[in-house]
């Protein structure tokens, strides 16, 4: 590809196509701090608080994303997930980056360079070099806390198992950073009974609470431990990754026999693993709204689509797409079954396939509870779907369907911690999308009461939904 010229990308007014836009954008959303209540960031290497020093270990170790667009364009894999150098896995992404115009990844990668490195030039073969040093100077004397603080980080939730002793949540709790950082209780290997590493799992598991688990009741006392575990040290999310909503029929004895099976390392069905997981799935959602955690559903995706390349390099490399499973009937059973008994928390739901936005927001509107606005969300645009289409598209749906003003907005499900330039991203989209209303007379010509509305989305909603302490 010729090269692109270099001249200024990222403006100020980049993506406000009016006044209004503008206005709504730097007037309203660009003040608000961000609460990311959903991510993959290492607590880890935020305790540690030491800095990235390489762009490459920033940007390219374990983001997907890049990886699926780099070997789109026929990149090996040895600089993609191999052993090459850091600086020729850069120069590699460089040279996808010309062809990854009209995808997000091309936004996001020049609003990066310009939000934490001030670098107007677009990457690519001829600017890789002089990029590459100049946000590897940067990068060696910035810590993820100081990261986090220069995009006005106030919470990020990360993604953790529950058989985490979160020691380095803990040790984050003693420091004094500006953002506050807490767990959230993923509990996917719970449900997965029919995994090959499945009772390895559960010894972990006994390993964490101090007791065996030889039946069901031991099993569910091990996860209630766990539970206040994370509870004490700050949790208020709990999530889940799901192709859809296990929503069997199911008894407390069936259950426990067929763990007892799979504990006895006998084969089980399908059928009985579904059965055993609606159970775990139904009695995980009675304790989380016990302590009044919020639950996200994370639904749709067909994961692990390359053999060769999951059993070369693994599970989460960028080879998962959207799925089209079945997902209004399982969903409203559970959701229903725990209305009735009074034990259904604060739910959001991200949909994976734009077709079954409707069907996610229109579940979404059957389960409100007095005193609680927005107490089910469909959530904003996820994985695939959070970009400038995508958002849309949901932010649209959810106004048709439901209370638009009640969202509680965008997160960035990230590995990066370069990435938080997705929160303007979303910001940018919605102001315009309200601004394009105004001009057509859609909503009225208010600007401080559209601006208020924004604010909500972009931050002041979250802060009410999640009940941070």
């Amino acid at each position: 590809m010729e090269h692109i010229n270099s001249k200024r990308f990222i403006t100020d007014n980049f993506l406000l196509n009016s006044k209004e836009a503008e206005t709504l954008y730097h007037d309203y959303a660009k003040v608000m701090p961000i609460i990311d209540y959903h991510n993959h960031l290492s607590p880890k290497q935020i305790a540690e608080n030491l800095p990235i020093n390489n762009i490459t270990d920033a940007w390219l170790s374990g983001d997907h994303y890049k990886w699926r667009a780099m070997r789109a364009n026929g990149i090996e894999e040895k600089h993609i997930t191999g052993n090459t150098s850091k600086e020729e896995k850069f120069q590699k992404w460089a040279e996808t980056v010309p062809y990854t115009l009209r995808n997000p990844l091309f936004h996001w990668t020049q609003l990066e360079l310009k939000r934490y490195f001030n670098i107007d030039a677009i990457l690519q073969p001829s600017t890789s070099e002089v990029i590459y040093k100049k946000a590897n100077t940067h990068l060696s004397s910035k810590t993820p806390a100081q990261l986090l603080e220069e995009m006005n980080v106030e919470v990020i939730c990360t993604t953790d198992d529950p058989t985490d002793n979160l020691e380095h949540h803990q040790a984050i709790a003693k420091k004094k950073f500006f953002t506050k950082v807490l767990p959230t209780f993923r509990s996917d290997n719970l449900l997965s009974i029919q995994h090959d590493g499945f009772n390895d799992y559960l010894k972990k598991l006994t390993s964490c609470v101090g007791f065996s688990i030889d039946n069901l009741e031991d099993l569910v006392n091990a996860i209630q431990n766990r539970v206040d575990f994370f509870n004490t040290h700050g949790c208020r999310l709990s999530d889940y990754g799901l192709e859809q909503i296990y929503a069997y029929q199911f008894t407390e004895k069936e259950a426990d026999n067929i763990l007892k099976k799979r504990l006895n390392n006998e084969n089980i069905t399908q059928d009985e693993a579904r059965i055993y997981a609606s159970f775990i799935l139904y009695t995980l959602c009675k304790m989380y709204h016990a302590k009044g955690w919020v639950q996200q559903f994370h639904l749709g995706a067909l994961r692990n689509n390359n053999s060769r390349l999951l059993k070369e390099v693994g599970a989460d490399v960028g080879c998962d797409s959207i799925g089209d499973f079945s997902q209004a009937k399982p969903m409203s059973t559970l959701f229903n079954q725990l209305d009735a008994e009074n034990c259904l928390s604060k739910t959001i739901v991200y949909n994976l396939n734009p077709s079954q936005n409707e069907v996610f927001a229109t579940m979404m509107g059957n389960y409100g509870e007095a005193g609680i606005p927005g107490k089910m969300q469909f959530g904003s645009g996820w994985w695939f779907l959070d970009q400038k289409d995508g958002m849309e598209k949901q932010m649209n749906t959810l106004s048709n369907m439901g209370l638009f003003s009640r969202f509680v907005g965008m997160l960035t499900d990230s590995r990066s911690f370069l990435s938080f330039p997705r929160h303007e991203y979303f910001r940018r989209i919605l102001c315009d999308l309200m601004a394009e209303d105004i001009k057509k007379g859609i909503v009225p010509n208010d600007i401080p009461f559209i601006g208020k509305m924004i604010q909500d989305i972009c931050y002041n909603n979250a802060v009410k939904y999640f009940e941070f302490k």
